[in-house]
């Protein structure tokens, strides 16, 4: 971990820690970012201001259908984390609440036109991008080459070797999906869908699985965002990652308030607390290594250098909108998920 931030994290934790109850009463929270970080702010949350975090964690396309299915009793009042376009489609559809906060302008321009194209009923929190996770390994005891582009995963000796998460449930997914749409044309891309449909040995229910599978073991490839691996690999895993050399997508993972929200004005306090550098140094402390999107948050040398990375225009305004993620994922339903492997 870089000195400063590892020290200005610690110092931070310290003086939570000792920091009296400020307020009380609770919020309910859906979490579609890892485990430990989503668990890391409610604890250190409620140390500052004494309020009960309540905290869920569901991928973010479950997240999506809780808040469908309780659309008419709300019983969530936020949703923080997990990829932005699922975010979308709530504010589209209706199931969250227009928010503008007083920490936008400290925010990077994509931040900002995240929630400018939802009506401000969402926020961009991270960023990073979708690539390929690598058991070294098993790539190194299975002769396997180690895959650059997105052409190599269809490769026959990747038969069973790979992993990627079910789009149905998985906003890791369907960001792959929409990228090789965006990368190739609609039809080609779902041709390659096909093609590597015959490589993947699970479809797993959540983004992270694919990585943490890799980094045990259970499989050579994922297909996952490159900055969930550097918390593996403190952990000792073998796994080094990969961008495609044709292009990516990047994931702006997003936050919430959700309308009708029983504990709004407690949630809008959580929600401009979670902008905030201090909110955002944390995800280091529980091995995410996201780029945040405050400007001011310091940042850690193992986070994605999006300079050497090339990225696809991603259009998260349509591939966000609600009929056409339906379209696409009953599309790989149909064409893709229905086939012998």
């Amino acid at each position: 971990m870089n000195k400063i931030v590892y020290s200005a994290t610690l110092a931070f934790l310290a003086a939570t820690a000792a920091a009296p109850a400020l307020a009380q009463g609770q919020i309910n929270i859906i979490c579609s970012a890892q485990a430990e970080g989503c668990n890391m702010m409610g604890t250190v949350y409620t140390r500052i201001t004494g309020v009960k975090v309540n905290m869920s964690l569901k991928g973010s396309g479950e997240a999506l259908a809780q808040l469908m299915a309780e659309k008419e009793n709300p019983k969530t009042d936020l949703w923080y984390g997990g990829t932005g376009d699922p975010h979308m489609q709530a504010a589209e559809l209706g199931l969250s609440t227009e928010y503008k906060s007083a920490m936008l302008p400290q925010l990077y321009p994509w931040a900002q036109q995240q929630a400018q194209q939802s009506g401000y009923k969402t926020v961009g929190i991270y960023s990073g991008p979708l690539g390929f996770g690598y058991n070294t390994e098993l790539v190194a005891k299975k002769k396997l080459s180690i895959p650059k582009t997105w052409a190599d995963l269809l490769k026959p000796e990747y038969k069973g070797d790979i992993q990627v998460a079910n789009p149905a449930s998985s906003g890791t997914a369907y960001t792959m999906i929409a990228t090789l749409v965006q990368l190739m044309g609609e039809d080609k891309a779902f041709d390659y869908l096909k093609g590597l449909h015959k490589n993947i040995s699970q479809y797993t229910r959540t983004g992270v699985g694919p990585i943490k599978a890799v980094a045990r073991g259970e499989t050579a490839v994922s297909i996952s965002f490159v900055h969930d691996a550097p918390g593996e690999k403190m952990q000792g895993f073998p796994v080094e990652t990969m961008t495609p050399t044709e292009g990516t997508g990047a994931e702006i993972g997003s936050m919430s308030l959700v309308k009708g929200a029983r504990n709004l004005e407690a949630a809008k306090k959580f929600y401009d607390w979670a902008l905030t550098p201090a909110a955002q140094e944390l995800a280091v402390a529980a091995k995410q290594f996201q780029l945040p999107s405050n400007k001011s948050t310091k940042l850690d040398e193992r986070m994605p250098d999006f300079k050497k990375i090339k990225f696809i225009n991603y259009d998260y305004a349509k591939y966000g909108a609600s009929a056409e993620r339906r379209r696409l994922i009953a599309r790989w339903e149909k064409e893709v998920n229905s086939l012998p492997r």
